[in-house]
């Protein structure tokens, strides 16, 4: 039986100052530098500090350490308690929630400490203070939000209308005898599903999405400012029944229903898209019901942002902690007495850094992304809510494969939650079905494009195959273009030929195909990303590695694609026989600076100096049980 040891080391990269050669191959390297370069690329460069460090040294603090043995309920408070020294760390609340890169780089760096937190953050200053400030504003007080005196919840889904919102119950109905409105949940299946309505937390208010009735007519959805609750629990007509407890960081979760619940005139949010004279008359710059109520809770497409931001920080940091201890970790070597590192078989640094791979291209596309957000206007405002939420998708599923993939690569020590790894996957699975489930918005994506799109081929894959190298990283590129295109031409077709006067038949003969193609755009779209930063590295080991590693994630993007790739000669024979060869050589190229790749992510130190197996340690000296002398762990 082989025996597997600890070995308590100081982590250090053992790279050296050395000089590129004539292939441009970096065996060792100035690693600080190129880590510090790595990072500067991967956090926003210039505008890294504002964005990224106000949260970074937040989590860095004792306030964030993990928490053994608290019962659900604690958790959950525990979350809030650190939302408010959250929001005691920026200066405006307000200008938070208008800002997509800080408000998305705060979910990126909670989550991987509090999946809880990064859930009731996104709720309260995006969903909830972000509505809020989207809409007409003058006269009414935040103070209480900002300052979180209160803690906002957004109320949506119902729970028996989840996908479908358009057809939600709750209804909110003009009373003229008072000028106001009353709020009431018609039916059981109305009732608001999973908001954070507890009294955990403290009091709370909501926006509430609502129909709005004027005189029996029906205008659509609109959101309602809605108190909850205050100090001494929830307010009359408020019904709140906590749900069992789920996967995952515990939140408090409720099944939320309103019994004739009076709310003043000032209640209902408006702005262009909708708003009641003094005679309770609506006008719209929108034409229809449809098209009201995207704009109302236009704010779940930032929720998709941070929700793929906190996913992609707990996937960093699985790595990083994976990394480490697979450099700490000894086994038995090839010879007699020999004792090697994880780190140094093929079959182990191998899967993780195809998963740096794929991280890396994850936060480019996500960088870019956010961008794209930030500065979209009414004409492109479609366009790039269709990117956000392809990104979204690609992105949180990404994150699922990366942290299960460092668990297992950690064994029996990733089990264990104080090592950091264990609940980050069940957290992931929250951020895949937050803010739309990634299947629904893709075939909402798929729907779109398969007409309605033009595939990006660039001019240089006019080229012929044969003229181009694997190592080419446009050649690459326009190999993954092309399977784009592919899939789209088939989904095209089947749509076509799809049986007629059946729609939802025809669209089952398509969608498959599309669904492809959304995946294929979405890779292609985190590759430009990636090409691009890469283009950006001065250092020169920094630049070897980007272009390294986004060779590997394209090789890989393009390997299960070859048989169409080589049918439609876009690949030759020799190019498909050689690409595990390829694949090999940059594994090998990149193996030694695997160290240099995670320090990148900058985990704080403090961080990694709590999770026993990314400090060297074992989770044995975790407890408060010494350890046995000798510690060995049987393979």
């Amino acid at each position: 039986m082989t025996l597997l040891t600890f070995q308590k080391t100081a982590f250090v990269d053992t790279e050296i100052e050395g000089a590129a050669g004539a292939d441009g191959r970096f065996a060792f390297g100035a690693s600080a530098l190129a880590a510090g370069e790595l990072a500067h690329l991967l956090f926003d460069r210039q505008d890294r500090d504002r964005v990224h460090e106000t949260w970074r040294r937040l989590v860095s603090g004792a306030d964030f350490a993990h928490r053994p043995g608290l019962a659900p309920a604690e958790r959950a408070a525990l979350s809030y308690r650190r939302l408010r020294l959250a929001n005691q760390a920026v200066d405006s609340a307000e200008e938070l929630a208008d800002d997509p890169h800080r408000l998305a780089a705060l979910h990126e760096w909670t989550g991987p400490v509090d999946g809880g937190l990064c859930t009731v953050a996104s709720i309260h200053y995006n969903l909830f203070l972000g509505s809020l400030l989207d809409h007409d504003n003058e006269g009414r007080d935040l103070s209480a939000f900002t300052s979180m005196k209160r803690t906002g919840t957004f109320l949506c889904t119902e729970l028996a209308h989840g996908n479908d919102v358009a057809s939600m119950e709750t209804t909110a109905t003009l009373d003229r005898t008072t000028d106001g409105f009353v709020l009431h949940t018609p039916n059981p299946g109305a009732q608001k599903f999973m908001p954070n309505t507890s009294t955990i937390g403290g009091p709370k208010s909501a926006v509430v999405a609502a129909r709005l009735l004027v005189d029996d007519q029906d205008h659509g959805i609109f959101l309602f400012l809605t108190p909850l609750s205050d100090e001494n629990g929830h307010l009359p007509g408020v019904k709140v029944q906590p749900l069992p407890e789920r996967t995952g960081t515990p939140v408090d979760h409720c099944l939320t229903a309103f019994d004739h619940v009076w709310l003043p005139r000032e209640a209902l949010l408006e702005a262009p898209h909708g708003r009641l004279d003094a005679e309770g008359r609506l006008s719209s710059n929108l034409g229809n019901k449809r098209k009201r109520l995207l704009r109302s809770i236009g704010r779940v497409t930032m929720g998709k942002l941070c929700m793929s931001a906190g996913t992609l920080g707990m996937a960093r940091t699985a790595l990083s902690i994976a990394v480490r201890y697979s450099h700490d970790r000894l086994i038995a070597g090839p010879k007699a007495g020999q004792q090697v590192t994880l780190a140094a078989h093929r079959s182990h640094h191998s899967r993780l850094l195809d998963k740096l791979a794929t991280a890396y291209a994850m936060t480019f596309l996500h960088r870019t992304t956010v961008d794209r957000w930030a500065r979209h206007t009414d004409e492109d405002r479609e366009e790039t809510e269709r990117l956000v939420a392809i990104a979204k998708g690609w992105i949180t599923w990404q994150a699922r494969g990366i942290t299960t993939e460092c668990r297992e690569r950690c064994g029996a020590q990733g089990l264990f939650p104080a090592n950091g790894l264990s609940d980050l996957t069940l957290n992931i699975e929250g951020g895949i079905t937050a803010e739309g489930d990634n299947l629904v918005i893709w075939v909402k994506a798929a729907s779109e494009m398969v007409l309605g799109h033009q595939v990006d081929r660039k001019a240089s894959a006019r080229v012929p195959a044969a003229e181009r190298s694997l190592t080419d990283l446009h050649f690459l590129r326009d190999l993954l273009a092309e399977v784009e295109g592919l899939w789209q031409a088939r989904a095209r077709t089947a749509l076509r030929h799809g049986p007629c006067g059946d729609p939802l038949s025809r669209w089952n003969e398509t969608s498959p195909a599309a669904l492809e193609m959304v995946s294929a755009h979405a890779r292609l779209q985190a590759a430009d990303a990636f090409l691009a930063a890469a283009a950006q590295a001065l250092d020169p080991t920094a630049r070897f590695l980007l272009e390294s590693l986004c060779r590997l994630f394209l090789l890989k993007q393009i390997t299960e694609h070859t048989g169409d790739l080589l049918a439609d000669e876009h690949m030759t024979a020799d190019q498909v026989r050689a690409l595990p060869r390829t694949v090999n050589a940059i594994l090998a190229d990149l193996a030694p600076h695997m160290t240099t790749l995670v320090d990148a992510f900058d985990v704080p130190a403090e961080i990694l100096a709590r999770i026993p197996i990314a400090a060297g340690d074992h989770i044995g000296h975790y407890t408060a049980e010494p350890a046995t002398e000798g510690y060995r762990t049987p393979c």
